[in-house]
């Protein structure tokens, strides 16, 4: 008795009421995205409405399980579960059944299949926040940064290779929890300049570009100190800046595949195509902006009730709150988003166990790149990847 009513004492009820409201306006919203009037009733387990009450029941089963467990055991056992998701990730390149072009299905049975992946965030999580908790270990030991960078590249690169270059951008998201624990902001500055100069060396011809880092840098040698070290330095950062905008295209014609490289020309303006690549975006927007304030009410959305967005009740859920409950019904579900993040970041902040405190982090930032991606794309400002809006789309 003791022991349950710890559990109850230290649940976070502030956390768990938005975990509860998240999943029942993803509940409402999938009845209202998949709504078939002969199957009116929203516990119809012939429909996704039905079976996702399901996945909410088992859901809050299995978070009882976890809690009932001590946590000691999630960091004894953080490298065994890594390894088994990898090993997962493995087998399902051979094994996995292909569903909408991408392999990263393990199908037991006609109702049963499952994402390894998703498995794989939670165990790299695990084995990040083992590594970086232990004593002695620090980020700016170059040692501790290739075992970490190495955690987090062997389940992407496993995931690139099912076709599901979403998921795999999602494992960027752990770069935040690196510089929780001590990682250079400098690190977050280059990474955020090479993807700007990704675009611009899209959007611009290579020779414009070029000589537009060249003038700059130019000012910047007269700028900084004229010592030996730093003449070498800019130097070296002038010749990796032309070197990665040279190679952009190479990239871009020959590591991406056609569709989507039509995605990212339909992202940044390059082509229209309404009717192809650009059909689910186009969709999406007409959708959410036909919401207008208040939005058209529960079963009203003409977007949604006549299935014009593909994926409307998984990938693009956010497009029926965008339509059924406007600007207001949107706002709120990110401004919750906001406080949810917020909360966990507090909750990890107070933590003895450094274990505890990383682990919340990772979490963290997984929510946060989901979240940011997932709307991001419903509304054209990001390619469209398969990334669920987290307890809101439809899944187990």
């Amino acid at each position: 008795m003791s022991r349950r009513n710890n559990i109850i004492l230290n649940i976070d009820w502030v956390l768990m009421g938005i975990f509860l409201f998240f999943i029942l306006v993803g509940w409402i919203n999938i009845y209202a995205a998949a709504y078939n009037p002969e199957h009116k009733s929203i516990f119809d387990f012939t429909q996704d409405y039905g079976k996702q009450f399901l996945w909410i029941i088992i859901a809050l089963v299995i978070g009882l399980c976890i809690m009932i467990i001590d946590a000691k055991f999630f960091s004894t056992f953080s490298l065994v579960i890594y390894i088994f998701s990898i090993i997962l990730l493995l087998l399902t390149i051979f094994i996995g059944k292909e569903i909408h072009g991408s392999k990263s299905w393990i199908v037991l049975s006609e109702t049963i299949r499952f994402q390894p992946l998703e498995f794989a965030k939670f165990s790299t999580t695990l084995i990040l926040a083992s590594l970086l908790s232990q004593t002695g270990i620090k980020i700016q030991d170059i040692g501790t940064r290739l075992r970490s960078l190495l955690f987090i590249l062997i389940p992407a690169i496993l995931i690139l290779f099912q076709n599901e270059t979403g998921s795999a951008l999602i494992f960027v998201s752990f770069i935040f929890l690196l510089y929780r624990e001590g990682l250079s902001g400098n690190i977050l500055i280059i990474g955020f300049a090479l993807v700007v100069l990704f675009i611009l060396s899209i959007l611009i011809d290579k020779l414009i570009i070029i000589s537009f880092i060249l003038g700059v840098a130019i000012i910047i040698f007269f700028l900084i100190r004229k010592t030996k070290k730093n003449i070498l330095t800019y130097i070296f950062i002038v010749a990796s800046i032309i070197g990665f905008s040279l190679s952009v295209n190479t990239i871009y014609e020959y590591a991406l595949k056609p569709h989507q490289k039509k995605r990212i020309d339909v992202l940044l303006g390059k082509i229209d195509d309404p009717k192809d690549a650009g059909y689910n975006v186009n969709q999406s927007k007409i959708a959410i902006g036909s919401g207008g304030i208040i939005g058209k009410g529960f079963l009203n959305g003409t977007q949604t009730k006549y299935k014009f967005v593909p994926e409307q009740n998984t990938d693009f859920i956010f497009c029926t709150i965008g339509e059924e409950w406007g600007f207001l019904g949107s706002a709120t579900v990110l401004l919750m988003y906001l406080l949810f993040i917020l909360r966990i970041l507090f909750i990890a902040e107070r933590q003895r166990s450094a274990f505890s405190r990383i682990y919340g982090y990772g979490l963290a930032s997984l929510i946060f790149f989901h979240v940011m991606i997932n709307v991001g794309m419903t509304i054209g400002l990001a390619p469209v990847v398969g990334i669920p809006l987290p307890f809101i789309s439809y899944g187990g």
